[in-house]
C-alpha cells in the first residue's frame, strides 16, 4: 500500500492548517488506498534553509536535514495542505520544499489550500511550478477552501462542505493512480 504523507504546511501560531489536515486525514484513512501520515511543518523545524551544498548532491551536514530527507523518502505520494499568503506560496512550505531534490522525485502531490475569497488557489498554482521542477506529478484534481474561517467550529475543527469531501475523493483515487504508475521510476535502476 502507498505510503500518503499529509504535510500541514503553515507553521504560524493560530493556524487552521492542523483542523483542514485532522478533516482530510479522515477522509485518507476512509479512502483506504494509503497508509496515511501526518507530517507537520511546525513539528518538523527547519530553519531557513542551512545546508552547505546543493541539495542535489545529497551531502546533508545537519540531522534536521537528514531526518527530512528520510521523512520524504519513506513516501510515495503528499497531500500539501496549505494556506496562501500574499497571493503566493507559503515560506515554510518553499523552504522544506527546497531543501531536498532527488528524495521527492516521481511523486504524485495533491494540495489542499486555503484562503479567503481566493481560496488559496493562487499559492496551490505557484505550488504546482516548484513541484514539476522536483520531477514531481502534480494532480490537476484539487480541494480549494473558500473564507476557511467560516468553516472553522467553536472548538476548532474544521467542517468541511460535502462538494469539499467529494473533490478529496477525487483527488485521493488520482493520487492513487499516479502514485502506482510512477513506482517503477521510483525504484533504484539496476
Amino acid at each position: 500500500m502507498p505510503r500518503l504523507h499529509v504535510v500541514i504546511a503553515s507553521t504560524r501560531p493560530g493556524r487552521t492548517g492542523p483542523a483542514v489536515a485532522d478533516w482530510f486525514t479522515g477522509i485518507a484513512e476512509k479512502h483506504g488506498g494509503f497508509d496515511v501520515h501526518v507530517v507537520d511543518l511546525a513539528e518538523v523545524g527547519l530553519p531557513l534553509l542551512d545546508e552547505p551544498h546543493h541539495p542535489a548532491e545529497r551531502n546533508y551536514t545537519h540531522q534536521h536535514t537528514k531526518d527530512w530527507s528520510a521523512s520524504v523518502d519513506a513516501a510515495d505520494a503528499f497531500v500539501f495542505v496549505a494556506p496562501e499568503y500574499n497571493y503566493g506560496i507559503n515560506a515554510a512550505l518553499k523552504n522544506a520544499i527546497d531543501y531536498l531534490y532527488f528524495e521527492w522525485q516521481y511523486k504524485p502531490v495533491g494540495i489542499v489550500s486555503y484562503g479567503n475569497t481566493s481560496a488559496g488557489l493562487r499559492a496551490a498554482q505557484m505550488t504546482k511550478q516548484v513541484v514539476t521542477t522536483l520531477k514531481m506529478m502534480p494532480v490537476t484534481e484539487s480541494v480549494a477552501i473558500h473564507f476557511i474561517g467560516t468553516h472553522i467550529a467553536e472548538d476548532g475543527t474544521f467542517q468541511g462542505t460535502e462538494g469539499m469531501a467529494e473533490a478529496a475523493g477525487g483527488m485521493l483515487d488520482e493520487i492513487a493512480r499516479f502514485a502506482e504508475a510512477l513506482r517503477p521510476l521510483r525504484e533504484p535502476a539496476v
